[in-house]
């Protein structure tokens, strides 16, 4: 079964471990039902990456609450751009999937929309 990618990122307004978990589980959540993602053993993987002015926790904390248990969890800090999005929360998963990669929708929340008005989710 091929192995696809599917991207999502989202913002926050302060660097709390509430805001940080509560906009994970967010676009998490999102990135699992518009991709009707219903069972956890079909996510191969997922890396959570921060802008380095979020420092609060580690994201990959709320999809462990929401039950990934089993699923490798990855977090990392995006390189510090100078033009970057501030406050910004990125995920990506890898799901084992017999839909074609075009078919994997890819999920913009809040000022994050912003990076990619080319994806739809972004509109």
């Amino acid at each position: 079964m091929p192995v696809r990618g599917v991207r999502g990122a989202i913002t926050v307004d302060a660097n709390t471990s509430a805001e940080v978990l509560t906009a994970t589980r967010e676009l998490l959540q999102e990135i699992l039902q518009r991709n009707e993602l219903t069972d956890f053993s079909e996510i191969v993987s997922a890396i959570f990456t921060t802008t380095p002015d979020l420092t609060a926790c580690f994201p990959a904390e709320a999809a462990r609450e929401l039950g990934m248990s089993q699923v490798p969890l990855l977090c990392a800090s995006e390189i510090a751009v100078a033009s970057g999005m501030p406050r910004a929360i990125r995920i990506l998963l890898h799901v084992n999937t017999d839909r074609t990669q075009a078919d994997m929708v890819h999920v913009y929340l809040r000022d994050a929309k912003k990076l990619r008005p080319d994806v739809s989710s972004a509109q």
